[in-house]
């Protein structure tokens, strides 16, 4: 069984379409819990005919899906975002081959949804940085045996990087199953601040964290709106 687990924040926009994406699955047996970090928009009560379970938790996406594998059924847990969709295909290749791979944990290749010729560069050198340094990001839905999640100790409570956290300590537990098939994710956030701007900030505070940043600090830099005089 997989538990889907989504945590959200003023998501209502976008969250009935990831969702119904999982129905199929959901239908087969597998169960999505939405763990909401206090929205104000309506996300929950969108959300919920589209889920399982919906949760309440002090806001922070380590938070949230700790808060969501703690009450997850199954043995199989895969944290999407949800400004993320998954593709029948990819679902069905995930379903059937992570289990036979024996590997414990993984992700999918992403697919950005914009149409500018640079979210092409930008998806596919995520995807290769992923899989030459099997350290991922949020965006590209992290998934994980139980067993495993339960022996690095979940994810690190910090409030951003907490995926990369948990990638370096999954590393660990062997090489990671990565689908063929892709998901597809929002490039709202390159669209909202800038594309170059975004690459060049995500680059510099995933270095300073390599070096030993403050996960606080980050998080600040991260969700600070940009300055009208910025380039």
């Amino acid at each position: 069984m997989v538990s889907v687990i989504v945590p959200t924040l003023n998501e209502s926009a976008q969250i009935a379409t990831s969702l119904s994406a999982l129905q199929e699955m959901r239908g087969s047996g597998h169960e999505v819990i939405l763990v909401d970090g206090g929205s104000e928009d309506g996300t929950r009560d969108i959300a919920t005919p589209w889920v399982d379970r919906v949760l309440l938790s002090t806001a922070g996406r380590a938070l949230q899906q700790n808060a969501g594998a703690l009450e997850a059924r199954g043995d199989t847990l895969l944290f999407l975002h949800a400004d993320t969709l998954i593709p029948p295909e990819a679902m069905v290749e995930f379903l059937d081959g992570f289990p036979a791979s024996r590997r414990v944990w993984g992700w999918f290749d992403v697919t950005l949804n914009g149409s500018h010729f640079m979210f092409r560069v930008v998806e596919t050198l995520m995807n290769a940085r992923a899989r030459l340094s099997r350290i991922t990001t949020g965006d590209h839905a992290i998934f994980v045996k139980r067993v495993a999640f339960e022996k690095v100790g979940g994810y690190p409570e910090i409030p951003l990087m907490e995926d990369i956290a948990i990638s370096r300590l999954l590393k660990g537990e062997g090489r990671p199953f990565c689908p063929g098939r892709r998901i597809v994710t929002s490039s709202r956030r390159w669209e909202e601040k800038g594309i170059l701007r975004t690459i060049l900030l995500m680059w510099r505070l995933r270095l300073a964290y390599a070096l030993g940043a403050d996960p606080r600090r980050l998080a600040r830099a991260y969700y600070a709106p940009p300055r009208p005089d910025d380039p």
